[in-house]
């Protein structure tokens, strides 16, 4: 009898294929090959039969030429930094494949002469927060930071309380960050309270700024104080307060998380944000404040290392003057509609129930703020299925049940959710 792998097809019949030579002009032979390579593995392996060796490597190709894969999030977890942070709007989306062309980045189509960069993007920020009479945009939060150490405090002392020596996480805390660019510390205050009189009696003449720091990924509660962005603004030398989240202005839903015009009306001279927390947007730190700080801040030679890319700017220019983010209508939910979503789901589920939960904002945003929500409640053995399926949804295990939180689950995606859970139960 003839050995079965004999038949396993020829990789340059297998490449013919319509379907697998459509999907190499998209990714490219070496991605494709390695797919090809698998399916008949197995094939030889006795796995598969080799006559379904085409259909198991079509099976098999990525979406795209990148390894990253796309998540349903359903963990309720709004900003999920280990799944990306915010996803972007369909607008940001569009606007990102048009930059990813030719475009005009530096240039005046009008005049053909050199141009502003990243004018459009700019112009949408100063638009978004009126009371900063400058902005400028560098590569994250962590960036502008430590630009505006190198600027303004250059061998000198940086002053800020003891309670906001913060960690940002994977490791990376503020102060290392900060003295990373020649600065010294002046910490004042303790852990749990710091007061008006501590910071006035640190200023002198090697202070390059005072810093404050929102400790937005963690609380201090019980016998605690703190000193307001106003009382700081009038120690007379330079105010830099690092708001963390990229609130621009005040959120209904967050009340006590600071945001850029509010922080700017106390007395700030220079804020710095992130752009792809409650903004919604891209990773990009954003500076915003006095003209004359960020001038010097933008031309600093480091702030040409800091510099966002094209794709970038794009989508932080649609983020600002497009429709709401993913982001934005996640925080927006109403409770009753998220559960009437999740009641639908769950009765075309076998075994499924919805639920009520609470939902968390993430990213280093509104730390102890819950959001009412509701779930689709699955067994708990469902969560690596799905987790490993395609799409690929990720949940969270609540009380030995894996719940599918909607907040975070565009319902334009309920479909998709749905499909995935039953191939996850079949």
């Amino acid at each position: 009898m003839a050995d079965p792998r004999s038949r396993v097809p020829r990789t340059d019949t297998l490449l013919a294929h319509p379907r697998i030579a459509e999907a190499e002009r998209v990714l490219g032979r070496a991605v494709v090959k390695s797919v090809i390579s698998a399916a008949q593995q197995r094939a030889r392996a006795g796995e598969i039969d080799p006559a379904d060796v085409a259909q198991e490597a079509i099976a098999a190709l990525p979406a795209t030429a990148s390894s990253l894969r796309p998540v349903l999030n359903a963990t309720g977890v709004v900003v999920h930094t280990n799944l990306g942070r915010a996803p972007l709007s369909p607008a940001a989306l569009e606007a990102v494949v048009a930059a990813g062309g030719t475009t005009d980045l530096e240039f005046d189509l009008a005049t053909g002469r050199r141009s502003r960069r990243g004018r459009g993007a700019l112009d949408a920020l100063a638009a978004a927060v009126p009371g900063a009479e400058a902005v400028h945009v560098v590569n994250n939060n962590a960036a502008a930071l430590l630009l505006a150490a190198l600027v303004l405090a250059p061998g000198r002392e940086i002053v800020l309380s003891r309670g906001e020596l913060v960690e940002i996480g994977d490791g990376f805390r503020i102060p290392e960050l900060l003295t990373s660019a020649g600065a010294r510390l002046r910490e004042v205050g303790t852990t749990n309270r710091t007061a008006l009189r501590d910071y006035a009696e640190a200023i002198g003449p090697d202070t390059g700024f005072v810093l404050k720091v929102h400790p937005s990924n963690f609380l201090i509660t019980g016998f605690t104080s703190a000193v307001g962005v106003r009382e700081l603004a009038g120690l007379g030398v330079p105010l830099v307060v690092d708001i963390g989240s990229g609130l621009l202005a005040p959120h209904p839903r967050l009340p006590d998380e600071p945001d850029a015009a509010s922080v700017l009306a106390d007395g700030a001279d220079l804020v710095t944000a992130s752009g792809d927390k409650l903004l919604g947007g891209p990773q990009a730190g954003l500076l915003l404040g006095r003209a004359e700080l960020v001038e010097r801040l933008r031309r600093h030679p480091a702030a040409r290392a800091l510099r966002v890319d094209k794709l970038t700017l794009a989508a932080l220019e649609a983020t600002l003057i497009g429709p709401p983010s993913p982001v934005a209508r996640a925080l927006a939910a109403d409770r009753s509609e998220l559960r009437a979503r999740a009641e639908r789901l769950a009765a075309r589920i076998p075994g499924a129930v919805a639920v009520d939960c609470a939902a968390a904002v993430g990213g280093g945003g509104a730390p102890g703020v819950e959001l009412a929500s509701a779930a689709v409640s699955l067994p708990e053995s469902c969560a690596v299925p799905l987790r490993t399926g395609r799409p690929a949804v990720v949940g969270r295990l609540e009380r030995g049940r894996c719940l599918l939180d909607l907040r975070t689950v565009d319902p334009a995606d309920d479909e998709l959710l749905l499909a995935a859970v039953r191939r996850c139960s079949s």
